[in-house]
């Protein structure tokens, strides 16, 4: 975390520590369920106070005895320092020059876990770890043994952990006030399957005897038994169900959202929306196979769901509005007679700060395979921006210091695309098709100016790391910028073209119908639609918006 990060987020301290906790949304995918043997997570870290930029921490030698200072990611709050390593790898986001990417998802479970003397948050996890570890299987090393030896101070935690080889989905949970320490238990996702979670705790039975592909805490059970929460067999012993119970909530707006994306990687897994619908006890299970091999283009648009063609589709009926919009105010919950009622919580949603799906490729150099798919704001409104794991400069459009939460900046990919989504969240079905034309346009690009860059920069690989570097910066960088100023000119495009709530008209090229004085040549006013005009204005008093004819006008006292 930077110092400027930090300032920013001290300001909002009393949010953060308010705010609900369904919040993020991972994906996982193993190296033979996508198309081209790439291991794959998303994430998007949903957040009100988070501005959305890309972190960069470059590769850096330390002397024996240097200490880190442990900043809490949420609140900036200073939790203390550890013990520095001698050498630490470069970070790009969330993904390494060892192409080992981390996410995470937070769960929260029983609150009265929670050590918040401990010094290691889930955020510092993450960071520390990608700068100290190479593999998957190293990072669970590195981040159990950093919160057994200086404590864990988040609540319940799911991280996705990934390397070009191997997917792992690792779940922890402090074991109380003033104890170190955590219980946690790690499994890998099957080379052929996909998973997901999205704050709720998702491991159920641990394979104790299956050593290679799950590792635990050596008190995963027995620390349940001491505090009371199992009285059962080890075999039957269940993480989720015993340090993060299942109610509504957890039901409807975590456990939803792995269903939204299972059933698109899986139609057998719509079975399964009775049980998200509070009908059926029958839990998900914790990965699957999908129908076939998903690509990175599949990931981007699952990462863009709001429930579309489900039983609970955002975008039609109570909320949607006259133009279909998946938008809903916040907070989740409200209260109408004193009775708790919900709007649902899609994977993609407006709180975003910055999301991502990082994809890592075996069969190339490190700083070449990883590429960090990077995106600010809600992933259904903007970009999945490719930026290599080798490069050495952050875009200015991503670059922490270009804006912040309380202060706009047109150089800012975080503050353009808000901007642009903020227009398009009520005209939804007529400024969406627009949109998605550009995102399906820069999607096209990217597949395949990413193959000509990995062919240039793997040439060039053999015979200069430096000017592979150059290579691989100077492609991510101008295309992140290429990107924000083409977000920008769609929302001035959008202002132009929609303001005031009409439309002006446009020919075959998309060019504004205008004569010489630059007065519009075709206005149309759409309106609302029938059937919400009826809806709205006629079936609730029919005489109340109805003009009168004439002959009723003659009739007047």
């Amino acid at each position: 975390m930077t110092r400027n990060r930090l300032s920013i987020i001290l300001a909002v301290v009393f949010l953060a520590a308010s705010a609900t906790s369904f919040a993020c949304t991972n994906f996982l995918v193993g190296r033979k369920a996508s198309t081209d043997g790439s291991t794959m997570i998303s994430y998007s870290a949903d957040s009100y106070w988070l501005y959305g930029a890309l972190y960069f921490y470059p590769r850096a030698n330390y002397k024996d005895g240097e200490k880190l200072k442990i900043y809490e990611w949420d609140t900036g709050e200073y939790r203390g320092e550890i013990d520095q390593v001698k050498h630490t790898y470069q970070v790009v986001g969330n993904m390494n020059e060892h192409q080992l990417s981390i996410g995470e998802t937070t769960f929260t479970g029983r609150k009265e876990l929670q050590n918040k003397e401990g010094i290691m948050d889930y955020g510092s996890l993450i960071y520390v770890t990608l700068q100290r570890a190479k593999t998957a299987r190293e990072a669970i090393k590195v981040m159990t043994d950093l919160v057994e030896r200086y404590g864990y101070g988040s609540t319940g935690e799911s991280f996705s952990i990934a390397d070009p080889s191997e997917v792992w989905i690792m779940e922890m949970i402090g074991k109380g006030s003033g104890k170190k320490g955590a219980v946690w238990v790690a499994v890998r996702i099957p080379d052929d399957c996909v998973s997901a979670h999205a704050n709720q705790a998702r491991i159920t039975q641990i394979p104790f005897k299956d050593k290679n592909n799950c590792m635990y805490s050596k008190d995963v059970v027995s620390f349940a038994r001491a505090q009371g929460y199992y009285n059962g067999k080890d075999e039957d012993f269940s993480f989720s169900d015993t340090y993060n119970p299942l109610d509504y909530e957890g039901l409807r707006f975590c456990e939803a959202r792995v269903w939204s994306f299972f059933r698109m990687m899986n139609p057998e897994m719509n079975k399964y929306f009775s049980y998200i619908n509070g009908e059926t006890v029958q839990r998900m299970p914790l990965y699957i196979k999908p129908a076939k091999q998903v690509s990175v283009e599949d990931i981007k648009m699952c990462m863009r769901d709001h429930y579309e063609g489900t039983p609970i589709d955002m975008t039609v009926g109570a909320g949607s509005g006259p133009f279909g919009s998946p938008f809903r105010s916040s907070p989740l919950t409200y209260k109408v007679d004193g009775v708790e009622y919900f709007h649902e919580r899609p994977i993609a949603t407006q709180q975003t700060g910055f999301t991502f799906v990082a994809q890592m490729r075996s069969w190339l150099p490190d700083p070449i395979g990883g590429i960090l798919w990077f995106g600010v704001d809600d992933a259904s409104m903007g970009m999945y921006v490719p930026l290599y794991c080798g490069i050495n400069a952050v875009p200015k459009c991503f670059d922490e210091k270009t804006g912040n939460m309380f202060n706009f900046s047109w150089s800012s990919a975080f503050w353009v695309n808000n901007w642009v989504a903020s227009m398009v969240y009520n005209r939804y079905s007529e400024l969406m098709p627009e949109l998605k034309e550009l995102q399906k346009k820069w999607d096209n690009f990217f597949t395949e100016s990413v193959k000509r860059t990995d062919a240039t920069a793997v040439d060039m690989y053999r015979k200069s790391s430096t000017a592979v570097t150059s290579i691989l910066t100077d492609y991510s960088v101008s295309q992140s910028e290429n990107v924000t100023e083409s977000w920008r000119k769609m929302g001035e495009r959008f202002m132009v073209k929609y303001l005031d709530g009409v439309v002006k008209g446009t020919d075959e090229k998309g060019n504004f119908l205008q004569n010489d004085k630059h007065i519009p040549q075709k206005v149309t006013r759409p309106g609302y639609p029938e059937w919400y005009n009826r809806k709205e204005f006629v079936q609730p008093d029919k005489d109340r918006f109805r003009i009168r004819s004439q002959e009723e006008m003659n009739r007047r006292k």
